[in-house]
């Protein structure tokens, strides 16, 4: 199958799930942690550009789920500034395929099975973004 470079917030039970789901189809996974990454504009950019700006952003994370941060509201520069300082604001997993470099943002389960393939295990239907729970907390980054 395909070969992944998964960034990921580690303790995350949704991208424990996500991952469940790719290895259940046959992908393997270099897994980073999304937190620590050394990104730069142009890196960040290359997963976001065709995406709006709202889009860029998780939507479980703190500060915009108090709407302390409007994404709508928000430029492209302005939005780049918050998620280099504020990784957790990254909307997550950003996926990239080594086979021909193409990227993705998200989970959404139909666009993945449809970019790399997800087959048909039982994983894949609840393997979408977000917490498993509205009670469910992820553990604190590693």
């Amino acid at each position: 199958m395909t070969h992944l470079v998964f960034f990921e917030k580690p303790g995350c039970g949704g991208n424990a799930r996500q991952r469940s789901a790719l290895m259940a189809a046959g992908h393997t996974l270099e897994r980073r942690n999304l937190l620590t990454a050394h990104w730069t504009a142009d890196s960040l950019l290359a997963f976001f550009a065709p995406l709006p700006v709202p889009d860029w952003f998780n939507r479980a994370a703190p500060r915009v789920k108090s709407g302390e941060i409007q994404p709508e509201s928000l430029s492209a520069e302005a939005a780049l500034t918050l998620l280099l300082n504020e990784p957790l604001l990254i909307r997550r997993p950003l996926m990239q395929r080594s086979d021909n470099d193409s990227r993705h943002v998200g989970f959404d389960t139909a666009v993945v099975d449809a970019w790399v393939g997800l087959g048909t295990n039982p994983a894949s239907a609840s393997a979408g973004e977000g917490c498993a729970s509205p009670t469910e907390r992820c553990a604190a980054p590693v």
